[in-house]
């Protein structure tokens, strides 16, 4: 039946797709809307995409601001009242969306090859191209501490995050399963490449909420700049987050914080249409720009997130305003990526009403 429902689409993607000019912007093109996340990141985006992409095609670029989930686009695109153009998704949500028949395909032909020459298939990290979606870069989800709350031993493992012994003070947590439940389960000496197949099981499953709900003074975040301002406020001591949005804390405000790498878990991040947008084809042209080689260096450059591409990775080098060597910043990098866990993005779209059920109603009346 699903796949009955976006085959039409799916062709008429593909015809639009058969020429030289397929990623064209239309004449008299309107603004574009996107959808982003706001802070840092959309800060380090607009100077490295959207007003790049204005100039370029003279295009005006809108954006607007969203904690990430798919209940908003759920009811737009069951209105038909859909008013963004491209929408920057993690890439499990962009699977769980797609599978849906919330988006439109967008086939590997539209992102452009690499530099020298080589297909973008070839180029594009592996599951970074799907049926809806095409990745722009590589974030991780971390822990942050304040230097300054432990002036001797300082946290070096993400089980620290549960250790209130050793290491006191309260904690910030996003109101998601993702990362929490794969710290939960590290902290038991569970090994990354079973975590999965035990979060697949109610034992597993409640293993975790317990570590959880053995925090003390937990707080529990939804918008992605709320952690670093409990840092910086002195309400945690501990915090998770975005890896960049906590080196823009560093880097730019001298926040006295540093990243713990241990753990963290990486995830691509992609660029979609929702299905119904009002300017397909000028998405579609923003999308080709925006994942070129050229512009994931540009946004590595301001933000470190590890470009989805081989070609891009490899010519990653400063922090446009600073210098600092950005190599050492980006989650991808083989000294931080040492303890890392890949996020199964497929286990994520496949069991996410469940788990998240199961999760609030764990855990959500500790506040």
């Amino acid at each position: 039946m699903l796949a009955r429902r976006w085959i039409p689409g799916l062709l008429t993607g593909l015809l639009a797709l058969t020429s030289p000019t397929q990623a064209d912007v239309p004449d008299a093109a309107s603004p574009l809307t996107v959808l982003s996340w706001g802070g840092a990141y959309e800060q380090a985006q607009r100077r490295a995409l959207f007003t790049p992409f204005t100039e370029a095609h003279d295009v005006p670029v809108a954006v607007d601001s969203y904690n990430g989930g798919l209940t908003e686009l759920r009811q737009a695109v069951a209105d038909n009242d859909v008013s963004w153009d491209v929408i920057d998704m993690t890439r499990s949500e962009a699977m769980a969306a797609c599978e849906e028949g919330l988006l439109e395909p967008l086939p590997p032909e539209l992102a452009a090859p690499a530099p020298d020459g080589t297909p973008a298939p070839q180029d594009f990290f592996s599951g970074a191209l799907g049926h809806c979606f095409i990745s722009h870069s590589i974030f991780a989800t971390v822990v942050a501490y304040r230097r300054d709350a432990f002036p001797g031993e300082r946290p070096t493992r993400i089980a620290d995050l549960f250790d209130q012994q050793r290491f006191p003070g309260p904690r910030a947590l996003q109101r998601i399963p993702a990362a929490n439940l794969e710290w939960a389960l590290l902290s038991y000496r569970v090994p990354r490449e079973e975590l999965y197949r035990l979060l697949s099981t109610r034992r597993g499953l409640d293993l975790a909420f317990a570590r959880l709900q053995g925090i003390d003074k937990l707080h529990w975040w939804e918008a992605g700049d709320t952690p670093v301002r409990l840092l910086e406020e002195g309400k945690v001591v501990m915090a998770s987050g975005y890896n960049g949005r906590f080196f823009a804390a560093m880097v730019e405000r001298d926040l006295p914080i540093e990243i713990l790498w241990d753990g963290q878990l990486q995830e691509h991040e992609t660029w979609v249409i929702p299905r119904g947008a009002p300017n397909p084809e000028t998405a579609r042209a923003f999308i080709r720009f925006a994942t070129t080689s050229e512009r994931q260096v540009a946004l590595a450059r301001h933000i470190p997130y590890g470009p989805a591409r081989h070609s891009a990775a490899m010519q990653v080098t400063t922090h446009r305003d600073t210098g600092l060597d950005m190599r050492l910043h980006i989650p991808t990098h083989p000294i931080n990526a040492q303890g890392a866990v890949t996020k199964d993005e497929a286990w994520y779209a496949r069991t996410q009403e469940r788990v998240e059920a199961l999760f609030h109603e764990a855990l959500m009346t500790q506040e």
